[in-house]
Order: structure tokens, then C-alpha cells, then sequence
């Protein structure tokens, strides 16, 4: 049988940057208009050229109009829901690797994982493993708000969704041909490969997909949605579900990640840069540009994070390529960024 190989092409050692914390442009701090609401599409090979002109416009226009509709659910409601709306809406979206669209594992079905938490009362939920809900983001608010649970599995994640009435859809729903073939591919190099390294496609496929809110009373929430890695056996999960390494919301820093799963969990990256913010006094932003750029880095992860603190900074480092990402304003001042070398791009 061939070696289980982990996928090259979007978090190859050569999409890393040399630079640690690439994107670290020192950030501003608007008092006056502070940042609310930050998303991102997922981190990986995304770099100029790899998309057509109208390809790369699309993405830059889901980033937007996902910073749009947590910023309207922001205005109506709280920092959770804008989080819920922002994500729900990239999951509708198949440009990303969340809900429909999402990469498919082995068995060519699409198996999805989300959390949510919630920094005014240390609450969390997630799901793992899901392959019926919609919206996997909203099933892990439920998680949170209607059981006893932080995370749900299976077929059980599953059964509780349709308890508290979630919609739900065929697996076949979820699948886009362009997900099939990058399947295929992967697959067919799995076969070729003689070694043991890990192999993901060259892909435009950008990724994970999350969200950090700032409520109009200054608390944080923060959610993370995946399909995961592509060709994933076993029932493997990465870190989008896990509280403490994919996803991280307190009274000082939210938290959201993307990249290669393995490596979040085990650094528990998410935690990490709330862990320096409470115990050295760092802010939100420095933690994150030294936790991406040093730690994730030093350890020889590939990804990022957006980071918002409770002071409306927000920071949005990679150690990759591209990451598309995105923030809006209290006032509604949209950034939307999917490169490295954008200026700005890491307010």
C-alpha cells in the first residue's frame, strides 16, 4: 500500500518565506475606527500568477463580501454572530476549503470540521468530522450554547445537528469537480511517490477559512471552518476544530488558523499567542507575529493566523506564500489582501 503523504504543494518547505512573520508590517492603532471583524480564506501556495485576473478578483471579492455580512451581523448583534455570519458565508462558497468546495479525503467524501468560542465567557464548541451539516460553523455554536459538550464527532455531531433542527444536505451536495480532480491528483503522485514526505497538490485552492469579531462592548469571538486535508485517511482531524490550537477567543485576543493541522495542535499555536499576551504583556498582534514567525516557523510548520485584540489591532502573519485575509472597520473601512508582499496586508 503507498505510503499516506501530506500535501506538498500547498505547504511546501519551499512556499515558506524566509523572512519569519512575512507580512509584519508594524500595525496602527485607530482608536477612533478600530478594527471589528477579521476573516481569512486559508493560507498556502496562493502567490501571484497562480490564479487568472477574474479568478483572483473572485477571491478578493468573497473576503469582502464575507467581512460585509459579519460587519451587518456585528451591527445587529454580537461579536459570536458576526463571527457565524462571516464564516457561513465562505462555507456557501467554493472557492474555499470549508462546507461546499471543500477538499475531500480518501474515500472521495467531503468531511468537515469547525470551532467556535466565545471570549466574553470562555465558552466553546466544535464539530469534527461531519459530512451532512451545511453549515458546520453554526453546529458548532449550537455545540456550545445547547449541550453539555465542547466537541462532537461523527455520526453523533451529526444526530444532534438534526436535533437542534440544522439543515442538512447530501454529501454529493458538498463536492465540486474541481475537488474531485484535485483528489485525483493527489492520489496519482501518492502512487508515484517512492518516499515517505508528504505530497499535496500544486493548487489555486485556497483554504481554511475563520473569523475574529470585536463586539460594540469590546468582546472577542473567534471560529474556524476546514475541510480539511485532502486524501486524509483514518479519520484524521486537524487543528480547525481544536480549542487551543486552531481556534482561541478571551478577554484580550481572538484567534483563527490556518495551515498544517499537525503542527497547530501540536504547539498549540492558538493558545500560544493568548498564553504571551496574558503572561508577558504582549499585545494581540506581537503575539501572533512572534508565535507565526518564530515558533510555527522555527518548528517547520507552514500557515498563519489573524489575530484581534481588544484594543481594534488587528494582525494577520503567515509564514507561506499567500494567505487571503481580509478586515473591516466599526465604520466599514474593507482591506482585503491575498499576498505577501501587499502592503499593509498585516495591519
Amino acid at each position: 500500500m503507498p505510503t499516506f503523504s501530506l500535501l506538498t504543494g500547498l505547504f511546501a518547505a519551499g512556499a515558506l518565506c524566509l523572512v519569519p512573520g512575512v507580512s509584519a508590517q508594524a500595525p496602527s492603532l485607530a482608536a477612533d475606527d478600530p478594527v471589528v471583524l477579521v476573516v481569512h480564506g486559508g493560507a498556502g501556495s496562493l502567490r501571484p500568477g497562480l490564479l487568472s485576473a477574474d479568478g483572483e478578483a473572485a477571491v478578493r471579492a468573497s473576503i469582502e463580501g464575507a467581512l460585509r455580512a459579519g460587519h451587518a451581523a456585528l451591527a445587529a448583534g454580537s461579536a459570536l454572530d458576526a463571527v457565524e455570519a462571516a464564516i457561513t458565508r465562505l462555507e456557501d462558497d467554493p472557492q474555499f476549503n470549508a462546507g461546499r468546495g471543500a477538499v475531500l479525503a480518501a474515500d472521495g467524501t467531503a468531511r468537515h470540521d469547525a470551532s467556535v468560542m466565545d471570549g466574553r465567557t470562555g465558552g466553546a464548541g466544535a464539530s469534527a468530522g461531519t459530512m451532512h451539516v451545511r453549515h458546520p460553523i453554526t453546529l458548532a455554536r449550537r455545540v456550545m450554547e445547547a449541550s453539555p459538550h465542547v466537541l462532537l464527532t461523527g455520526d453523533g455531531a451529526e444526530a444532534f445537528a438534526r436535533e437542534q433542527g440544522l439543515e442538512t444536505v447530501e454529501n454529493d451536495w458538498f463536492i465540486t469537480d474541481d475537488a474531485r480532480r484535485t483528489l485525483e491528483a493527489v492520489q496519482q503522485r501518492e502512487r508515484e511517490s517512492r518516499g515517505d514526505a508528504l505530497v499535496l497538490p500544486e493548487s489555486a485552492r485556497v483554504g481554511t477559512v475563520g473569523a475574529v469579531a470585536m463586539g460594540a462592548d469590546g468582546t472577542l469571538a473567534a471560529g474556524t471552518s476546514t475541510g480539511g486535508m485532502t486524501n486524509k485517511r483514518w479519520g484524521r482531524i486537524g487543528d480547525s476544530p481544536i480549542v487551543g490550537a486552531g481556534t482561541w477567543a478571551d478577554g484580550a485576543c481572538g484567534v483563527s488558523a490556518t495551515g498544517h493541522g499537525e503542527f497547530f495542535i501540536r504547539l498549540g499555536v492558538a493558545r500560544d499567542i493568548a498564553a504571551r499576551v496574558a503572561y508577558l504583556g504582549e499585545t494581540c498582534a506581537a503575539a501572533a507575529r512572534h508565535v507565526v514567525g518564530r515558533t510555527l516557523t522555527d518548528a517547520g510548520g507552514a500557515g498563519g493566523v489573524i489575530a484581534l485584540g481588544a484594543d481594534g489591532v488587528a494582525a494577520m502573519p503567515f509564514n507561506t506564500s499567500g494567505m487571503s485575509r481580509g478586515t473591516i472597520t466599526r465604520s466599514g473601512v474593507v482591506r482585503v489582501y491575498l499576498f505577501a508582499d501587499e502592503e499593509g496586508g498585516d495591519r
